[in-house]
């Protein structure tokens, strides 16, 4: 760690600590709280917050729970992970002891929840943890109660912005391969940069890393320090919310562990404020506003977590109502997937009343369908208790009606809260008018800038005959003009509608051949899906036949709608499914695209009613509309393309062939423009975006026109210059791939040709094989750079190594002596690098000529074709140091031990330097040579330290002398064997 950064990120972030009542201590300072290095565990403070938290507990029990933790065994990192979760968390630990009632099991706290100050808060660095594969020492580690529960990675501000946190996630990984140990006890692992912090869990992606902007329940504007970094620690680290966060907002979601975002955790927080503000149920409820895509399903989950272990509300009884079975299902399995205990889904209308009437402790799920009577009955009234809790999801829809006038008279004195995500604002339909006012909200615009979702383009690709106001009508008039106005008007009512026109034959064989050429050229491209959503059922199987022909098998499809009771027509009938041919065609299209294992080719789902609204498919990044959707179902609609799936998804699209734009206008309107800015942005909003991103790479070629591509390469020949370039190169590219196909990218295309040449001819020239490529960039992208080289015979070649016969053939085309230079010097320092290792002596003194030669050149002392004869005579080094010629005279695995001593013992004469190195190399090849993976066998390697060791001293060499060649030697020897 450097200076800067300790001083910056790593000294402010145990500052800010302290000052919340942690206690600070350097690794040295805990040399006694460890039995040994190896231990992550502080197994001394451990077990005396044990005795502390326990004082009924007999040293003998608190060893054995000290020993169950420290001896851990599990399937595997995630498991035992999960495993200690459980204990701390979950169901607990129990220890059999008599506490004067006879032996019996009692469980064992760990923390004192009530009061969190009562609990040994110790924020830690440079603790050095030891292991076989290597030591470790991370940055931060937060221990409570002597368990390694937080693990912080600091990296500089002065590190590209965009580089800061990936870094710290890649460190934490590098110590997970290493020492594995130190995660079985984490709970959170937080990279900060101090200008930029974010927290993740075990297994997590850089992309993964949550924000955490809010410190709720305090306000940003008291805070005296507002980095995100302090914002972070305010938010998530305070010993009075720490372990309320362990505890109730992280959950194992399958095979994922997942914390809350900060905005699920301000609901739930406010939730829970306002059920214990009153003892009025009616004015406990209220509504949860965030947008689709941030999490409902989860949020509800970390509220139900919390609320059953709430002591004041007494064991409640929770209800989860949705208003359609595939909601009803997915929430359902949340929970299940979450490890929340005994679910009960509701099978009938009297399974529920049976369900509800069980009464406290139990969560039942449910449809509000089930809240029905006979026309002539009344709902009964199943418990008059005040510990229920009702949740509803996507409670705008059919909660104003009668059935959840039914819900209110079973339950009359029920807590009900709202949540959703495109809450409807009117005087007959109001979200906020039958739960209560807004909980919290977390809008559109939120999401995105959070990255919690992507943003949603808008692109109109109407046909020439559409369904848009008076068209229709004109239509009409044109086709029937010989009726009178009576007659026509009977006609138009009984047999003119959006369905007629939408489903004439031209039009959607136009639409359905649109709809394949785009979807192949702007998304599956890229390895995304799509759904395609008819007017009816009819039309959805004929969207399927007509995009199956056009697509001639490059993917498939499947049509999924309700099934008729009486479907006679055949083409229906033909795509008619089952509940379990559903759900297999959903499984499918959630697979990445391919046909590898856990892969799919089922690229595109063709619907009309179903898969709207509650579907969750992350990879869905593109809705073909062709319907006539309105209000909150179209809100919700066009959101199933704003869910994260990877790095290279930054947006979702909606392709809209009927012009739904009108409608998206009034079911905006509904709210306030601060709640719905962002909702959709027209694909012409990336212009001005990727003019600015198209001068910003243009601006490193000022002056030089398309032919001077050479010239180009020169003026990144500074690393700092590349790495910039690089990124403004990635940003055009990635404006580009959100405008194509459209003929908006045609004026940037040249130049954007151009700078892909120079990027690529600069990869050869500097011999990077790393940084200058294009695997970054999306797929369609990269198909587009790969067509223009192969077009224009550019040889995007690899970069040639110094050594091959066709360097100076290759060094000979570059046209100016300076670019020849930047050629050469460039494959010296990569060859020089690459072989350091090998003989750190001779390459080291060839750095350090390169470096005077370079210097003398840029104080003009010599001109630069000395400097080109200067970097050949280096060349001419590097080629017979490669073919094992050597200054020396001994032999090229003898002469790298030789200038090791020259350079390390020079009061030892020439010729005891050189019977050194030749007794040490051959006793080093008599040792390892028949040793298979002799560098991975830990225990070999130390006696051959040690016996290398005492044979240097064996030589004449003092024990300091002996052991510091020892390691040089050890090094040498890695290489050569």
């Amino acid at each position: 760690m450097s200076q800067y950064e300790y001083e910056k990120v790593e000294l402010p972030f145990i500052e800010r600590l302290v000052e919340y009542g942690y206690l600070h201590k350097t690794g040295v300072q805990l040399v006694n709280e460890r039995t040994s290095r190896r231990s992550v565990l502080l197994d001394r403070r451990f077990k005396r917050a044990l005795k502390t938290l326990n004082p009924w507990l007999s040293d003998h029990n608190a060893d054995k729970v000290v020993r169950q933790f420290a001896s851990v065994q599990g399937d595997g990192l995630r498991s035992i992970n999960e495993k200690i979760y459980n204990w701390l968390f979950g169901d607990g630990v129990t220890v059999e002891q008599d506490l004067g009632g006879g032996k019996k099991g009692q469980t064992v706290r760990f923390f004192d929840m009530e009061n969190p100050t009562n609990n040994d808060f110790l924020v830690v660095n440079q603790l050095t943890i030891e292991h076989p594969n290597g030591n470790i020492r991370p940055d931060i580690m937060l221990y409570i109660n002597g368990l390694p529960l937080v693990v912080i990675e600091c990296k500089s501000p002065k590190l590209q912005p965009e580089k800061q946190l990936p870094e710290c996630v890649h460190q934490m990984e590098r110590y997970l391969e290493t020492n594995e140990t130190l995660f079985f006890y984490n709970q959170l692992m937080i990279a900060t940069s101090k200008d930029r912090a974010k927290v993740g869990t075990l297994g997590a992606k850089a992309q993964h890393y949550g924000l955490w902007k809010d410190p709720y329940p305090l306000h940003i504007d008291g805070l005296l320090h507002q980095t995100p970094q302090d914002i972070l620690i305010v938010g998530i680290l305070r010993r009075e919310v720490l372990l309320d966060l362990l505890s109730n907002y992280i959950v194992f979601d399958g095979k994922v562990k997942k914390f809350a975002r900060y905005q699920q955790y301000r609901a739930v927080e406010k939730a829970i404020d306002r059920i214990l503000a009153t003892d009025k149920p009616a004015l406990r409820g209220g509504v949860v506003w965030h947008t689709q895509g941030s999490g409902k399903s989860l949020t509800m989950v970390y509220l139900a977590k919390k609320l059953r272990r709430m002591k004041e509300l007494h064991n409640p009884q929770l209800v989860v109502v949705t208003d359609r079975e595939d909601l009803d299902n997915q929430i359902t399995g949340t929970f299940l997937a979450c490890g929340f205990p005994n679910p009960e889904q509701a099978k009938s209308v009297s399974d529920l009343q049976m369900q509800l009437s069980k009464g406290q402790g139990t969560t039942v799920m449910t449809l509000i369908q089930k809240f029905q009577v006979r026309e002539e009955e009344d709902f009964p009234v199943i418990s008059e208790a005040e510990n229920i809790i009702v949740m509803t999801d996507e409670s705008h829809r059919s909660q104003y009606k009668g059935l959840a006038m039914n819900m209110r008279r079973a339950l009359p004195n029920a807590t009900f809260i709202g949540f959703t995500g495109t809450p409807i604002e009117k005087e007959k339909r109001s979200t906020t008018g039958k739960f209560g006012s807004y909980i919290d909200k977390y809008t559109i615009e939120q999401a995105v800038e959070d990255g919690a979702t992507v943003p949603i383009y808008y692109e109109s690709r109407l046909p020439d005959l559409h369904m848009q106001g008076e068209t229709l009508d004109e239509l009409f008039e044109r086709s029937f003009h010989e009726y009178d106005n009576e007659t026509k008007e009977r006609i138009k009512k009984k047999y003119v509608n959006a369905e007629l026109v939408l489903t004439a034959p031209k039009r959607m064989l136009e639409i359905a051949l649109d709809v394949v050429k785009h979807f192949e050229e702007k998304i599956l491209v890229n390895g995304y899906k799509a759904q395609v959503v008819a007017v009816s059922r009819r039309a959805a199987a004929m969207y399927k036949e007509l995009i199956d022909e056009y697509a001639r098998g490059k993917f498939e499809t499947a049509v999924i709608f309700s099934p008729g009771q009486n479907d006679t027509d055949e083409l229906l009938k033909k795509y008619k499914t089952t509940k379990e041919e559903e759900r297999n065609f959903i499984q499918r299209f959630k697979k990445p695209f391919g046909d590898g294992d856990g892969e799919d080719r089922l690229a595109m789902l063709i619907v009309c009613d179903k898969l709207l609204t509650g579907f969750d498919a992350p990879i869905e990044q593109a809705m073909y509309l062709d319907k006539p959707l309105k209000e909150h179902n179209l809100l919700q609609a066009i959101a199933r393309t704003n869910r994260r799936y990877d790095e290279f998804k930054t947006y979702g699209l909606i392709v809209d062939y009927f012009g739904v734009s009108k409608f998206l206008d009034e079911a905006l309107a509904i709210f306030s423009s601060n709640d719905i800015q962002g909702a959709l942005q027209p694909i012409d909003n990336e212009l001005p975006r990727i003019e600015q991103r198209h001068r910003a790479v243009m601006r490193f070629f000022d002056g030089l026109n398309r032919k001077q591509e050479e010239q180009a390469v020169l003026r990144l020949a500074d690393e700092s210059v590349r790495m910039k370039f690089d990124i403004a190169y990635k940003r055009f590219a990635e404006s580009l791939d959100r405008v194509l196909p459209s003929p908006a990218a045609t004026k940037f295309m040249q130049d954007f040709y151009f700078t892909t040449t120079v990027r690529n001819l600069a990869r050869s020239v500097y011999a990077e094989h790393d940084g200058m490529d294009i695997s970054e960039c999306g797929p369609k992208v990269r198909e587009l750079v790969h067509d223009y080289l192969a077009m224009n015979k550019i040889d995007a070649r690899e970069p040639i190594a110094i050594l091959d016969e066709r360097f100076t053939y290759e060094v000979e085309k570059n046209q100016t002596p300076e670019a020849k230079a930047a050629q050469m010097e460039h494959a010296i320092k990569r060859e020089i690098s690459v072989k350091m290792a090998e003989d750190e002596v001779f390459y080291q003194k060839l750095s350090e000529r390169l470096q005077k030669i370079l210097e003398r050149f840029k104080a003009e002392q010599i001109t630069i074709f000395e400097l080109l004869d200067e970097m050949e005579q280096q060349r001419q080094a590097l080629i017979e140091k490669a073919e094992g010629k050597t200054q020396s005279g001994l032999s090229a695995e003898q002469e790298p031990y030789y200038n090791r001593l020259v350079e390390s013992c020079s009061e030892l004469d020439d010729e005891k330097q050189r019977t050194i190195a030749v007794d040490t190399q051959a006793f080093i090849e008599r040792n390892v040579t028949s040793i298979l993976d002799w560098k991975t066998k830990k225990d070999f390697k130390k006696n051959l330290e040690g016996e290398l060791l005492r044979f240097l001293i064996g030589r004449g060499m003092n024990v300091q002398q002996a052991a510091i060649l020892t390691g040089y030697f050890m090094a040498i020897a890695e290489q050569q064997y």
